[in-house]
């Protein structure tokens, strides 16, 4: 684990081989990889994610609340409700149902006997317990966030009832895993199990994280919140609109699948009849308008646009 504080100023794909669950942070984000040798701050700033958010999130990952102290008092309440819908997603959609068809692959419910139909419904009791927690702060908690957001406060309900509520969901994982690694002695594939156990660990993990930032910095933020809304103060919210990518025109798109099909800049500006300077200021626009600056980033999007087949890449 990392034990210095994450600053804005450090390169993003630096502090990414410090922790693990930093990775996980970013598609919470919605930040995605091949953001070459960027800071933090001009990542976040691309990505249309407030800085200070990120921040306070990376930093209390790594070393607790002393270390995301200085951003906690800039957090974005919105940029953050993203985050923690972003990670319901993530441990709704993708982590608890890969975990139970692990479960599923792994254990022998004939040979395992009642153990292994125990395991099963117990993680499925738990699933559920989870989904049934979540849901309740996206139907009701972010709901009236956002009303705060947008200076009014609703009647019969505050952070403090969600506080009171917020029982730790992921205390269940624990008993699971010693179900399994006491109890279960069905002929199961070993390594099917390890990796379900495995991943059983991390998520175990992830949970506590995820409720701890909830603990300490979702709702002290929206506190700061309610108190501003109560006094009739103005609520500025430091998060910015993601950007809009800018359109490229048809001459940037014939430029770039000249390039993505391994032409020189010279061989550019005579298949398209122009000057190299032209084809390097055009290069220069298209680098700005979708921040992409390597031939390997202009391939991908170029593919994934429908600009040229897989078949015309140079690879």
């Amino acid at each position: 684990m990392m034990n210095s504080r994450i600053a804005p100023t450090d390169r993003m794909c630096t502090i990414l081989t410090g922790d693990y669950m930093l990775l996980l942070m970013l598609s919470r984000f919605g930040i995605s990889l091949g953001f070459g040798e960027k800071t933090v701050q001009e990542v976040c700033s691309e990505a249309g994610v407030d800085t200070d958010t990120f921040l306070a999130v990376a930093n209390f990952s790594i070393g607790g609340q002393d270390a995301a102290a200085p951003y906690v008092e800039r957090i974005s309440v919105r940029t953050l409700i993203a985050y923690l819908e972003n990670t319901h997603n993530y441990f709704l959609n993708f982590l608890l149902p890969q975990i139970r068809r692990k479960l599923l692959a792994a254990i022998d419910t004939v040979a395992g006997g009642k153990v292994a139909f125990l395991i099963l419904r117990f993680f499925d009791e738990y699933q559920a317990e989870v989904r049934k927690h979540m849901a309740g702060e996206e139907n009701r908690t972010f709901p009236y966030v956002r009303e705060l957001l947008e200076g009014r406060q609703p009647q019969g309900y505050s952070i403090e009832v969600y506080s009171r509520g917020h029982a730790a969901v992921e205390r269940k994982l624990g008993e699971l895993k010693s179900i399994i690694i006491k109890y279960y002695k069905g002929g199961s594939d070993a390594n099917q199990l390890l990796s379900a156990l495995g991943d059983i660990f991390l998520c175990e993990i992830d949970l506590h994280q995820h409720e701890q930032m909830e603990d300490h910095l979702f709702i002290p933020a929206v506190e700061r919140l309610e108190s501003k809304v109560v006094s009739g103060e103005a609520v500025p919210d430091n998060a910015s609109p993601k950007p809009k990518e800018e359109a490229l025109s048809e001459r940037e798109k014939d430029i770039v699948r000249c390039i993505v099909r391994g032409m020189t800049n010279k061989e550019v500006a005579e298949a398209l009849f122009i000057s190299v300077n032209t084809v390097l200021t055009h290069r220069k626009n298209i680098a700005r308008k979708l921040s992409i600056h390597s031939v390997a980033g202009l391939t991908i999007y170029a593919i994934a646009g429908g600009l040229v087949s897989l078949d015309e890449v140079k690879m």
